[in-house]
């Protein structure tokens, strides 16, 4: 049987320290004594059970997972959900959106990114039979934990060969973001990234959103990553649209681990 287990970890000098982790077994696990590949993410409390869900509804990772017996851990961190902690927290660069939610925005991303790397990856490997080789090890999240991984992916592609940037909030770090992408050397890499065609009722901002998604497209492509960007179809910014396309990204990420799942 497949299960979720739980540990806590230490994110000093962070509020809400030490930080829940959630990882997902898949049901093989028990049974043999092999490495697995891992996709770590953003907003664990979204991803595998609707009663930790912040708004009652989370992915369904587990469920896809559990249905087609895929053998893939998925490790999530809890985000920070004292006051604007969470923007904070996930903003990785300096930002162009100053304030959310009436607060300025103070870019910490970049230790959280750190953090992922650097604590959190080592641990859950002493913890569990995980690959450390990059090309078993990827990135994922949405919106802020989209950015992240749009981040992560970059600066750190020593150590994540694989993104998914769901409906990525590209544009509070997107001219930083640019910059940091031409200086990077890629080693061979998968990018994920999408965006709802229903994520704004403003016809020129989605515009603008998918523009600057077809920008990142061809930055990560020139650099000689393999890249998806992805227009979901009457897709919004919440976790119900976002359990939709599990199977796309993951089969797109992971496509020997996902190769007897049919994508309709």
């Amino acid at each position: 049987m497949s299960r979720v287990e739980e540990f806590t970890l230490d994110i000093s000098p962070f509020s809400q320290s030490p930080r829940k982790i959630w990882v997902y077994l898949p049901d093989s696990y028990d049974n043999t004594k092999k490495k697995y590949d891992v996709l770590y993410m953003f907003d664990g409390h979204n991803l595998f059970f609707d009663h930790y869900a912040t708004y009652g509804k989370s992915w369904g990772i587990k469920d896809f997972l559990d249905q087609y017996h895929i053998d893939l851990v998925v490790i999530g961190q809890d985000c920070n959900h004292i006051g604007n902690s969470r923007m904070d927290e996930y903003c990785p660069m300096v930002s162009q959106k100053t304030i959310w939610g009436g607060e300025e925005i103070v870019p910490k991303g970049e230790f959280t990114a750190a953090w992922f790397a650097e604590v959190l990856k080592p641990e859950c490997e002493k913890r569990y039979r995980l690959y450390k080789n990059r090309k078993h090890v990827g990135i994922g999240g949405s919106s802020m934990g989209g950015l992240m991984s749009q981040y992560c992916i970059t600066k750190y592609n020593h150590v994540f060969s694989k993104a998914a940037c769901v409906s990525p909030a590209t544009y509070f770090c997107f001219k930083p973001l640019k910059e940091l992408i031409q200086k990077t050397k890629f080693d061979e890499t998968r990018i994920y990234m999408d965006l709802g065609s229903e994520e704004t009722g403003d016809k020129k901002d989605l515009v603008a959103r998918m523009d600057m998604m077809l920008q990142m497209n061809r930055m990560f492509t020139e650099k000689g990553c393999t890249a998806f960007p992805h227009l979901v179809v009457g897709g919004t910014h919440s976790e119900a649209s976002w359990e939709t396309i599990v199977p796309v990204f993951l089969k797109f990420l992971y496509p020997e681990l996902l190769k007897r799942v049919s994508i309709e």
